[in-house]
């Protein structure tokens, strides 16, 4: 397995952890109509016209809970089964991710990945809802979509810029916390 493809997975894995719908639909898309993408069995079906149907539909209905407080709350509850799972399907449906390592591997990883960025979003949703009194939900949410589409595109066309938003991410986690800390010791 490439470095290339560990990268994809992992900025995958962790774009599903905003938004299942929104890799899981790109992954399809790009693999039914370009030759960029190639699934192998059994994540091959993804490309199916059915599947990406119910994948819009869930993505519509997903994008549309996002915004609503309260509805959010309620969503981010049924989506802590579905984004890691969805994380775990993306990371090991890179083309030849299963013969090169035990399948358990990747699905596990996925799952991680994905959870952590879930946990993450959810746990930080009810603060900016209380604070805002529902008014920032909508933003942060579709601040969140954009996020994982860009994620989603970065992960498969330029899959080393993975490296380079991890770092950034890390970096800011950083500099929020030492403040945090300044902040609180003050």
């Amino acid at each position: 397995m490439g470095i290339t493809q560990i990268l994809t997975a992992f900025g995958l894995s962790a774009s599903a952890g905003l938004n299942a719908y929104i890799p899981l639909l790109i992954i399809a898309l790009t693999a039914r109509f370009t030759d960029w993408v190639k699934l192998s069995t059994p994540f091959d079906l993804l490309t199916n016209e059915w599947v990406i149907s119910v994948i819009i539909v869930l993505l519509l209905i997903e994008t549309l809970a996002d915004k609503i407080p309260v509805v959010d709350h309620i969503n981010d509850v049924i989506q802590t089964i579905v984004r890691p799972t969805a994380g775990a399907i993306l990371f090991a449906a890179n083309a030849n991710i299963l013969r090169d390592v035990h399948p358990l591997i990747p699905i596990v990883a996925g799952l991680i990945v994905a959870g952590t960025v879930h946990a993450t979003k959810a746990t930080a949703r009810p603060v900016v809802n209380m604070t805002t009194f529902g008014m920032g939900a909508p933003v942060i949410s579709v601040v969140e979509d954009v996020i994982s589409f860009l994620a989603s595109l970065t992960a498969i066309f330029a899959p080393f810029l993975v490296l380079v938003f991890a770092a950034l991410f890390v970096f800011v986690v950083y500099k929020l916390l030492s403040r945090r800390r300044r902040s609180a010791s003050a």
